[in-house]
């Protein structure tokens, strides 16, 4: 005999004075809630893979990040550029210190309209190439004036050098040296002196094209 529990609305069935539990219909009750789990979980897979989507839309790859120095380029001077530019004798020489000069400031014989000028830089379409970095130690003391003696240029013309530690930069004449463009370099003792740069340390300065 069948008899259905009003308050549960479970199968029983009857064998003799004991219900028995009808586990068909017991099972029934996690069939279909697993069943509608699975099928949830079936639309998100597709959603993620795209099937079932309308046709215009479109999944973009996120664009790759270009490097600071591509997004910002700096021409880089070639040894026509170089030859272009003439050196500026008026800016960066200065008479020989006296044979009596021992300091600094005595070595030095630039004028303080010459280390105005120097220090301001200008902004023609050649200032902005650059020749490379280069790591600076103080040349000779007895030779005046504004100038580089460096392996980055071939001929002698007119630059700017640049303090990396500090962004300070003077006017200079860059003179070529031999060795390979990573060598050192050789920096009077005025343009030193204005880049505020250490007299007995290296210095790591930017070259560019042009005052």
């Amino acid at each position: 005999m069948v008899q259905r529990d009003a308050q549960r609305g479970k199968r029983i069935w009857r064998v003799g004075a004991r219900p028995v539990l009808d586990y068909k219909a017991r099972m029934n009750c996690f069939v279909k809630p697993a069943t509608a789990i699975a099928a949830l979980l079936s639309l998100s897979a597709c959603a993620q893979l795209g099937i079932g989507q309308p046709n215009d839309v479109q999944i973009l790859e996120p664009e790759a990040q270009q490097p600071l120095d591509a997004m910002n380029p700096e021409a880089e001077a070639t040894e026509a550029d170089v030859a272009a530019v003439p050196a500026d004798p008026v800016l960066t020489s200065a008479p020989p210190p006296p044979p009596a000069a021992k300091t600094a400031q005595t070595l030095d014989t630039t004028t303080a309209e010459q280390r105005k000028e120097a220090a301001e830089p200008v902004t023609p379409a050649t200032s902005s190439k650059s020749l490379g970095t280069t790591v600076a130690s103080l040349g000779s003391p007895t030779e005046p004036g504004f100038w580089l003696k460096t392996p980055l240029v071939k001929s002698e013309t007119s630059g700017r050098v640049t303090n990396k530690a500090n962004g300070k930069s003077s006017a200079v004449t860059l003179i070529p040296i031999d060795g390979p463009a990573t060598g050192g370099s050789r920096m009077s003792l005025p343009a030193m002196r204005l880049i505020e740069a250490s007299l007995t340390d290296l210095t790591e300065v930017e070259v560019t094209l042009g005052s």
